[in-house]
């Protein structure tokens, strides 16, 4: 018991700096970090180990393509395929705000769909299926039924 305590020890010391002040970026994503004592919003756009103060809080966003669909049995086609636009980010935090990815999207009561109604996915099929345009959504294709 006694040699593992000095290992455990170590783990902390080293896993809880590490939990408060690093985040990584993969190729594909993109960071909006929040300053909480003074608000400031600024975008990670290059890959690899951010290093931040414990005070900022970074949400991830994948900039890849995505298929977002209204669940529906409807025989017309009702999919989009949409991208998040890393330059309009300001845009995207005014508009939803920037808590959205730690209170709002965390837990998820739907059992029984196969959609899951949270996350970033959720959000831009919210806005790619807006009567209005929103800068930060760019829609590459529409999928339409050529029946109608």
């Amino acid at each position: 018991m006694k040699r593992f305590l000095p290992w455990g020890i170590l783990t902390l010391v080293l896993l809880i700096p590490y939990l408060a002040l690093v985040n990584y970026l993969d190729q594909y994503e993109v960071g909006i970090a929040r300053n909480a004592y003074s608000g400031e919003v600024i975008l990670q756009d290059k890959p690899g180990f951010q290093v931040t103060s414990p005070w900022v809080r970074v949400s991830t966003i994948d900039t890849r393509p995505t298929r977002v669909c209204i669940t529906s049995s409807a025989r017309a086609y009702n999919c989009r395929l949409v991208q998040f636009v890393p330059s309009e980010f300001q845009s995207f935090v005014s508009t939803q705000g920037f808590e959205y990815y730690w209170f709002n999207n965390r837990l998820s009561f739907n059992s029984g769909y196969s959609e899951e109604y949270r996350g970033m996915k959720d959000l831009m099929r919210g806005y790619a299926f807006s009567a209005k345009p929103y800068p930060f959504v760019k829609i590459l294709e529409e999928y339409s039924n050529p029946e109608f």
